[in-house]
């Protein structure tokens, strides 16, 4: 018997049986090792994506895990293999999958969010979102390969060059990853958040914080950069505040990339935008350039994601782990030790 997390409504979770069969063409099936609990898992916790979710719905697209068996026609990975799942379905036919931009499909399946994720004991998916992972990388790090590449992409998409002056508003898993992508870039980084634990963590791994509770964060920013302002900013919080302070701290021609997910509309100052000549662009997901950039980040210790695990939980207390995350409090990331405790279990 096999288990699965089941998201059945607004904040109500259940550990279940979970039916599993043999890999079909093309598909391979994962014994999931470690899940990350992210904010769009909290949102759908929350039941503020019920439009989109189908209850029951098994949550979860941050993992690791071994290969357990492959179906016919597979010829990449075997049994035994440690990966990661780059968890988007695309249709190719769309007009941006046709102009390569597959992970913005207008047709998209996140896995995990539109069909079945990686919060159980046996997940069966396409092969060809398999990330190979190297035998060295202990599989709880390798669970934050996810977020580190939309880390990876978001730096892309805002064209980090060495030398320039960052500002990253927002210090939540993401957002400590997109400072320590940028800095890896050659950025000089400050980084803007509101509580002190996170403020605390993010200093643990050398990045110098800004609490917008207790100083001017543009004028704290206007003497760092000589009266330039940034080069870039990245809004990661989420709030109304957060974009104010992203658009405040940019110089002439900076750049704003927009990473927050903003469930409705935001007064900004587009005079600012003008006067200035700034650059917004908006950063979503991520493609296997990014997912492969990740691995070699986390790998390597560039990226030393297990400082941001605050704790592990076994797959039956996954409802307090999200309960946990839900109070905030003293926790970055929380991971669910999926691992299969049978005879013969190999998560």
């Amino acid at each position: 018997m096999t288990l699965a997390v089941h998201y059945t409504g607004p904040r109500t979770l259940g550990t279940a049986p979970a039916q599993t069969s043999a890999p079909g063409p093309g598909e391979v099936e994962l014994a999931p090792a470690y899940v990350g609990i992210c904010g769009t898992d909290l949102h759908i916790f929350h039941g503020d994506m019920d439009a989109r979710v189908s209850s029951p719905a098994v949550l979860g697209h941050e993992m690791s895990g071994r290969v357990l068996r492959v179906g016919p026609g597979v010829n990449g990975p075997m049994p035994g293999d440690a990966v990661t799942v780059m968890p988007l379905r695309w249709d190719g036919t769309c007009p941006a999958c046709r102009a390569g931009h597959r992970h913005v499909c207008g047709h998209l399946d996140f896995m995990g969010i539109d069909s079945p994720g990686a919060m159980q004991q046996r997940w069966t998916v396409p092969a060809d979102t398999l990330i190979p992972l190297p035998a060295s990388l202990p599989l709880d790090r390798a669970a934050l390969v996810e977020p580190t590449a939309v880390a990876v992409h978001d730096v892309g998409r805002a064209e980090v060059r060495t030398g320039e002056k960052v500002v990253v508003v927002g210090g939540g898993p993401v957002g400590v990853l997109i400072a320590l992508v940028a800095q890896a870039a050659g950025a000089d980084i400050r980084l803007v958040e509101l509580s002190a634990h996170r403020r605390r963590c993010a200093q643990e791994l050398g990045l110098v914080t800004l609490d917008p509770a207790a100083v001017d964060v543009s004028e704290a920013v206007r003497q760092w950069t000589g009266d330039a302002g940034a080069d870039v900013a990245f809004e990661v919080s989420g709030a109304a505040g957060g974009v104010t302070t992203a658009v405040d701290v940019l110089g002439v021609r900076g750049r704003l990339c927009l990473v927050a997910i903003h469930p409705r509309p935001r007064e900004i100052d587009l005079h600012r935008f003008f006067w200035r000549e700034l650059t917004l662009v908006g950063a979503r997901l991520y493609d296997r350039s990014d997912f492969e950039r990740a691995v070699t980040l986390v790998a390597d210790g560039t990226v030393p994601v297990e400082r941001l695990i605050s704790k592990v939980v076994p797959l039956i207390e996954a409802a307090d782990a999200f309960a946990a995350l839900e109070g905030g409090g003293d926790v970055m990331k929380i991971l669910v030790d999926c691992g299969d405790d049978t005879p013969g279990g190999t998560a």
